[in-house]
């Protein structure tokens, strides 16, 4: 069943053609999201599943091209080339795919995973909740508790992506009482069960971006449903950001490669030699400034991504590339904007979309500042205990 492994070089040019003649032609269609652009992504997805561009770093007894995920990080940046390319390559699926695959119960994998690798259902993580702190899970209020077989879920999520699309909703519930480490779980449940409802989209910036709040009434599904076991929500949750947030940063530098890329041909355009922008101190400044900031998270995100692959704590690494990624897509679209000038605010400029996905990364996956934080509170707790060594190496000597 598995496909025929590809290097990393040669699936990205496969990818970047694809992405630059099939999907960036057609992203005024895509960005409407109705049913034209739902039909229109269907097609794509078909035809870069024929391309064998779809799914690339799903896990390889389940069909994937690329097996480690240092390798995949050039792959990944291609399919984030466009907003809607990690939805189209089967990208955004990949984190599930993975959990599902490592975690599920039999009847999960036959039921959920089996179509999600196919491409014929979409998926969703449902952990923000309108009541709660979302870096802190203690707060949550969303309930699953087991009566007879079942899981009875009940409760509110917002902000969750794909869920108006998506066939499952993988939930993280309180399925305890007692301390958090050991009160949460992860449920699957299928969105066409009684009781779950999609309240509102939830537009972001003035665009939806399929965001959503969920009403989960009195939801039933059976007791093998649960991700590992019941009360390993917490050491789930951790798995899932350890690959989830360089997942989605490397895709955002491949929006802020494009718009370095758009912000340098605006420059040699035949507009900008005669506004003489090459020849501008402030415009080399950006030039410089931006392709620092993708040079230096591609370099932060390998060596999260080097750790990963080895099983070796990251949660450093990956918080710090993710902070460098949103920085760097930041940068670039805000850069290449100010080149473009009013042209690059239009709707129809591809950096209208991009600046305004730019902003939400800042928040999405990790709020900046909570994730600042926490780096910080682990840099000078690694630094004392160093310290410590060191000082009792001294008085044993």
């Amino acid at each position: 069943m598995n496909h025929l492994a590809i290097s990393s070089a040669a699936l990205s040019r496969k990818l970047r053609q694809f992405v630059d003649t099939e999907i960036i032609p057609n992203e005024g269609i895509l960005a409407q999201g109705d049913n034209l652009a739902r039909e229109l992504t269907l097609d794509l997805t078909r035809r870069a599943q024929q391309a064998g561009l779809f799914g690339s770093f799903y896990p390889m007894h389940r069909g994937g091209r690329i097996a480690s995920l240092v390798e995949y990080l050039p792959v990944a940046e291609q399919e984030g080339r466009s907003e809607y390319g990690p939805g189209i390559f089967g990208a955004d699926a990949t984190l599930d795919a993975y959990m599902l695959s490592h975690h599920g119960s039999a009847s999960v994998k036959q039921r959920f995973l089996t179509p999600l690798l196919k491409g014929d259902a979409v998926s969703s993580y449902a952990m923000s909740e309108p009541d709660s702190i979302g870096s802190i899970p203690a707060t949550m209020q969303c309930q699953a508790r087991l009566k007879d077989g079942q899981w009875h879920v009940n409760g509110r999520k917002w902000f969750i992506c794909r869920a108006q699309q998506a066939s499952f909703a993988t939930v993280v519930a309180r399925s305890a009482d007692g301390p958090v480490n050991e009160s949460l779980s992860m449920v699957i449940v299928p969105t066409d069960a009684a009781g779950f409802k999609v309240v509102r989209p939830l537009p972001l910036l003035g665009r939806y971006q399929g965001q959503n709040e969920l009403l989960f009434n009195n939801v039933t599904v059976p007791e093998d449903y649960v991700l590992g076991s019941a009360g390993q929500g917490i050491a789930l949750m951790q798995k899932r950001l350890a690959l989830g947030r360089i997942l989605r940063s490397v895709q955002w530098l491949g929006l802020a490669q494009r718009s370095f890329e758009i912000m340098c041909e605006r420059i040699h355009s035949e507009r900008g030699e005669l506004a003489r922008l090459a020849d501008k101190q402030l415009v080399r400044a950006r030039v410089y400034q931006v392709y620092r900031a993708i040079t230096s998270a591609r370099c932060l995100l390998r060596e999260a991504a080097v750790k990963f692959d080895a099983g070796l704590p990251n949660a450093v690494e990956v918080n710090v590339a993710k902070l460098a990624s949103s920085d760097a897509v930041s940068a670039a679209a805000d850069s290449a904007i100010q080149i473009m000038g009013a042209e690059g605010l239009a709707d129809w400029s591809p950096l209208s979309g991009i600046y305004r996905a730019a902003r939400t990364t800042h928040i999405l996956d990790g709020a900046d500042d909570a994730l600042i934080s926490t780096v910080g509170k682990h840099l000078l707790q690694a630094h004392y205990a160093t310290q410590e060594m060191a000082d009792m190496n001294k008085a044993v000597a």
